[in-house]
């Protein structure tokens, strides 16, 4: 019987070292990678460019055979055809045969995870549906956008129902309108009792979307955990904007916080509450006008910053 509660995903001190160029240069992309990823859970790796993410993906899938560690897929080795056919990947850059139309190419892939004919017709129609490319199937895929050639990605990549959805940048290339729509989408497999990896570099998709995220830096687990326990809720800072300051005023606020001027307001930066306190009173004194005061938060955004843009 198995246990519903054991990580779908689990990869353990994974390595992996290339050997470059002519005098075979020793690079390590990945140095002792670990974490797990839940049933039901969507999981974000990050990483600026170089960090490993796409590499630890591509091991993780023996597209490449990682120097050391382990990876298990769901309690198996991802080398089994059984525990692979769990699997849906979405690549970064999506390979497609440019003269395909969207329905044939996604009958191809298929026919290739050896899916029968009509349930290919019936998944075939609903994912051009599900990714919103109804009004471009009569289209060669080579004349898609970028933004519309990774809604095909998406699409075969859920084709076959896959348990672990496993997608490099699925954000990449698409608009706004587009950027929410595949988040309504990866929301649905969630929903659905779905497992997700994705990485991105659109931070305010991964807080919205993820429940854990890993952050690599040259290789490496710099930070790890729930994106609520990453990104605390105690307030960073407060913003306060004032109408009819002076320059009086304006002298003042400066000794409090960072002041701004701008045509006709003026924006005061500020570390404490106290600090706030202060500020409006004098504000008051000299008879300025409060337009807003808002509390600043850590974000995702500056928790990567600083995991990723850190020495050694």
């Amino acid at each position: 019987m198995s246990d519903e509660s054991a990580p779908v995903l689990r990869v353990k001190d994974l390595e992996k070292t290339f050997r470059l160029g002519f005098f075979r240069k020793k690079v390590d992309a990945v140095r002792g990678v670990s974490f797990d990823v839940r049933p039901g859970e969507i999981f974000g790796l990050l990483g600026p460019n170089g960090a490993g993410k796409t590499t630890t993906i591509k091991s993780i899938l023996r597209l490449v055979r990682p120097s050391g560690g382990q990876v298990e897929l769901f309690g198996g080795s991802p080398d089994e055809p059984a525990v692979r056919a769990k699997v849906g990947y979405m690549p970064e850059n999506p390979y497609v045969y440019q003269y395909l139309r969207p329905l044939e190419f996604l009958d191809l892939c298929g026919r290739l995870v050896g899916m029968g004919r009509k349930e290919r017709r019936e998944r075939s129609e609903a994912m051009i549906d599900q990714v919103k490319l109804r009004h471009a199937v009569d289209r060669p895929i080579g004349r898609f956008s970028k933004g519309m050639m990774q809604r095909v990605g998406l699409a075969q990549a859920l084709l076959h129902d896959p348990q672990l959805l496993i997608l490099d940048e699925p954000m990449s290339g698409l608009d706004p309108i587009g950027r929410k729509e595949v988040r309504d989408v990866l929301l649905a497999q969630r929903d659905a009792g779905k497992t997700l990896l994705f990485t991105s570099h659109v931070l305010s998709d991964v807080e919205v979307l993820c429940d854990r995220v890993v952050i690599l830096r040259k290789g490496k687990v710099r930070a790890e955990g729930a994106v609520s326990e990453l990104v605390r809720a105690e307030v960073e800072r407060y913003e306060l904007e004032l109408a009819d300051a002076d320059e009086a005023l304006e002298k003042a606020l400066a000794e409090l916080g960072k002041v701004i001027r701008h045509p006709a307001r003026l924006h005061v930066t500020l570390a404490e509450r106290s600090e706030v306190d202060r500020a409006l009173a004098l504000a008051a004194e000299a008879g300025a006008h409060v337009v807003a005061l808002r509390p600043q938060q850590r974000s995702l955004e500056s928790l990567f910053m600083e995991e990723a843009s850190d020495g050694d």
